[in-house]
């Protein structure tokens, strides 16, 4: 049936209204408009309201939002250490300072265990290793550049969960694929990165000589900690004292990393810290999944 036939008995036998025409038709279309405008308007209210809610919510619990850790200052204790002896003190006193043709040589105080560097007690590293997963030899790596940056930098905040979590997301503790660390802390095989030639990937061009990462057109991605040969020539740090600066080596990677994070500023506010950790990985679920890790670090060693 058309719209012609609006005066004739519907199917029911009941006369259809006639048509409302000029300007009451435009009045009755206009207040439909509106009618249906506030109904969407209040939909939208409600939704906006119940998002409002519930941020609330999750900011309350956690000021820097959903996926932020707390301020971390003093979230996680600093590792304990242990300070090794002096050369002289570990020979048992026997050489007198002064008496350098009786004192051995360099090398040889350098190729024997003693080492003047703090190490963190390996009590410490068993039991957190245990409660966190986190492989012995990696986890006193990051432990190390804790103690190490809190000295160098007390300001920055930082503490081993968040190295350990950039490390657990960039190589499974320099486990990825087959390779694993020796004891000397050294990624067997070699972790490198796929070619950053801008497929999906940034574009970086070789910037090493093919040195770090055996590219000599793009730069990769190299070792534990996951840097690419120009940020390493910049943040290379010697972390286990054998002068040496070496990406694919774990106590270098992680200090190196730590320098670098607390490079951006103090961590000591959620803020402070989502910045550090972005300046690392320019991208925003990164962070967040950085943040995830190092929370339940934290938790695992409450």
């Amino acid at each position: 049936m058309s719209w012609d036939d609006d005066f004739n008995p519907d199917e029911y036998g009941e006369q259809r209204p006639a048509r409302v025409t000029g300007r009451a038709a435009a009045w009755h279309v206009a207040r439909r408009v509106l009618g249906y405008a506030g109904v969407v308007a209040g939909v939208v209210a409600l939704a906006a309201g119940a998002v409002f809610a519930v941020n609330m919510a999750g900011l309350a619990a956690k000021p820097g939002g959903f996926e932020a850790p707390p301020a971390r200052g003093d979230s996680v204790a600093l590792p304990p250490v242990i300070q090794t002896p002096e050369p002289d003190e570990a020979l048992g006193g026997q050489f007198e300072t002064g008496d350098a043709s009786a004192r051995p040589s360099d090398s040889a105080v350098s190729d024997s265990a003693v080492s003047p560097m703090q190490r963190v007690d390996p009590e410490w590293i068993s039991r957190i290793a245990a409660a966190t997963d986190i492989p012995e030899r990696a986890l006193s790596a990051y432990a190390f550049a804790h103690v190490s940056i809190a000295e160098e930098q007390p300001g920055c905040g930082l503490d081993w969960t968040t190295i350990a979590a950039i490390g657990s997301i960039e190589s499974d503790h320099g486990s990825h694929g087959d390779t694993v660390l020796d004891e000397n802390g050294y990624a067997q095989p070699a972790i490198i990165g796929r070619a950053l030639d801008g497929d999906g990937v940034a574009r970086i061009a070789d910037t090493d000589g093919g040195l770090l990462d055996g590219d000599d057109q793009w730069d990769r991605a190299v070792g534990p900690m996951q840097f690419i040969p120009s940020t390493w020539a910049k943040w290379a740090s010697d972390g286990n004292g054998d002068d040496v600066t070496d990406p694919n080596q774990i106590d270098d990677a992680a200090l190196a990393t730590a320098r670098y994070l607390c490079a951006s500023g103090p961590m000591t506010s959620p803020d402070g810290w989502r910045a550090a950790v972005y300046s690392y990985n320019h991208d925003n679920d990164y962070v967040d999944k950085v943040a995830r890790v190092a929370i339940e670090f934290m938790e695992a060693v409450d």
